[in-house]
């Protein structure tokens, strides 16, 4: 199946969830994770990011950040800021999924999807994992 096809059938932007993070890193914005998340309710998908920033300076800082990156992806991504979630690295989701899986930052490679799998008393129905560190320090 091509990507278009898979955004069609799953209403998530692979493709323009990596052009975003490589522009974040590029711009020095330390992540630990990311990932398209399912969200059962309200029904639709949000990409989450996990960065030290939202645990050291909140999350309106690192929003700030990504808005600005977002703004500067060139074609225009379809993703927008209300598509998103910056959270910290204690967020019981991240710890949930660490347990489950672990996906470098090298974006040569494909991302791991996951689905009906839980972990920490957590259901995930749906993840698609750009990156996701063990550990702080990954």
């Amino acid at each position: 199946m091509d990507k278009a096809a898979l955004v069609g059938l799953l209403g998530v932007d692979i493709e323009g969830g990596a052009r975003l993070l490589k522009a974040l890193d590029k711009a020095g914005f330390d992540i630990h994770a990311a990932l398209w998340i399912y969200l059962p309710d309200p029904e639709e998908w949000r990409l989450m990011i996990a960065s030290p920033l939202v645990d050291q300076e909140g999350p309106k800082k690192a929003y700030i950040l990504i808005q600005s990156e977002l703004a500067k992806l060139t074609p225009p991504s379809e993703i927008s800021l209300k598509n998103i979630s910056a959270v910290g690295l204690e967020h019981r989701l991240i710890k949930a999924l660490q347990g489950m899986v672990q996906v470098h930052r090298d974006f040569d490679s494909k991302g791991a999807w996951i689905s009906n799998s839980s972990s920490y008393n957590i259901f995930i129905e749906a993840a698609y994992i750009y990156r996701m560190s063990k550990s702080r320090t990954e």
